[in-house]
């Protein structure tokens, strides 16, 4: 009698087991998670999504929901963290990520380490990531880089055969353009911190810039006067489209529209560009211009980096299987997708970007750390509106001398 009550309890036992297996080994591994998306479901990249979650509920068991939040996610994600609401993963830029969210956000350098992330990844991201968080919170999804884009067949025609490195050889472009009949640069309003913030790193460098944008002091810095004296004559010389300062995008639409060759923005402004014209520009890529220490410049080149990116919040009960679709959304054949239908960099460097973006894995690559947006003239928030207008005013041709634009931001503090 007691024989067999061991053998039913022994039975219930590996009954119980068995399900516990089947059914995902522990409430850790549930057969679902949630993601929050900063798409729509009609858009590229959430037509993307819900392919992929589909593809790997067929291949892992693990069902993906997805809720699509739109650009407004980063308006609500930080009070969806703070009350740990169950979601085990979402998309924002990779910037607020780091900065804004990484006290809630789990720290994924173990298992991203178990994985070889490293050998599907970027390293200047995750070198970031660490440098703003001393680990690993955000996995990128969609890759961004600027520099200045050019039409191709502009460049062709007037027998412009490589692309210049150092701002003197920039100028050379434009005046060879502009003796074509071409405008060399196109610029809108909502870009003209990006542009000025590109030259004062060539200039002085992220770190200074950051430095006077948070405490002032531009008009001891002859470097800042001596970019703010570079644009100035970048303008004098008619080397901006007509017009330029324009309100977004007319610019860049000139590219396609008017005869403007180039622009200085991220890689999104392709295939804005193509769709708001209809015209498919033969698009190309280089780095802003270096301007060489002996030219009073750092001599050092470098590229704005960013990225929509995952992370996964601390508080998820299933981080694994989420981190598991993190990575089958960034890498192989659903990243390909990603690329090719949202005219994206690929976030593995495996995969190829769409002709438009040629240059841009090679460049990412490269890339050790990332410049950030404005290269630091957005890191004072009270005053970033008003820099912002000064930039505009430079490019409008409001300052006859770099002392008097460094004077215009002194001013400010």
């Amino acid at each position: 009698m007691k024989a067999k009550k061991l053998f039913l309890t022994a039975l219930i036992m590996i009954l119980a087991l068995s399900a516990v297996f089947a059914n995902g080994s522990s409430e850790s591994s549930k057969s679902e998670i949630t993601m929050w998306s900063m798409w729509n479901a009609a858009e590229p990249q959430g037509k993307v999504l819900q392919a992929a979650a589909e593809a790997f509920e067929a291949q892992t068991g693990t069902k993906v929901t997805i809720e699509f939040k739109g650009r407004d996610i980063s308006q609500i994600i930080m009070t969806a963290l703070e009350s740990g609401e169950d979601i085990d993963l979402f998309e924002d830029d990779y910037n607020r990520i780091c900065n804004s969210y990484k006290d809630y956000c789990l720290d994924l350098t173990a298992m991203a380490a178990a994985a070889d992330y490293a050998g599907q990844s970027y390293a200047c991201f995750v070198n970031q990531d660490k440098v703003w968080t001393g680990k690993m919170v955000s996995i990128a999804e969609q890759p961004q880089i600027g520099g200045i884009w050019y039409n191709k067949d502009a460049f062709d025609a007037c027998g412009i055969t490589e692309t210049p490195a150092t701002w003197d050889e920039f100028l050379e472009v434009c005046q060879i353009l502009k003796d074509n009949g071409y405008e060399p640069l196109a610029l809108d309003s909502a870009y003209a911190n990006f542009n000025v913030g590109y030259h004062l790193d060539r200039r002085i460098g992220e770190a200074v810039t950051t430095e006077l944008t948070k405490n002032g002091g531009w008009s001891k810095n002859a470097g800042a006067i001596a970019a703010g004296n570079d644009l100035i004559e970048f303008v004098k010389k008619g080397y901006l489209a007509s017009g330029a300062p324009d309100e977004y995008p007319s610019g860049q639409n000139k590219i396609g529209l008017g005869n403007a060759v180039m622009v200085v923005c991220a890689q999104y402004v392709c295939p804005e560009v193509n769709n708001a014209t209809g015209k498919q520009i033969n698009w190309g890529y280089f780095d802003y211009p270096v301007i060489p220490a002996e030219e009073g410049g750092t001599g050092l080149a470098g590229a704005y980096g960013g990225a929509n990116s995952l992370a996964i919040p601390a508080a998820s009960k299933n981080a694994q299987a989420a981190f598991d679709f993190a990575l089958f959304l960034t890498s192989g054949e659903y990243d390909q997708m990603m690329a090719d239908q949202a005219e994206q960099i690929p976030a593995d460097p495996a995969n190829k970007a769409p002709g438009m973006l040629d240059g841009t894995v090679e460049a990412l690559v490269a890339t050790e750390l990332p410049l950030s947006w404005t290269m630091g003239l957005n890191t004072n928030s009270g005053l970033t509106p008003s820099i912002k207008n000064i930039c505009i005013e430079l490019f409008e041709g409001k300052f006859s001398t770099g002392e008097q634009f460094a004077a215009a931001l002194d001013a400010l503090y």
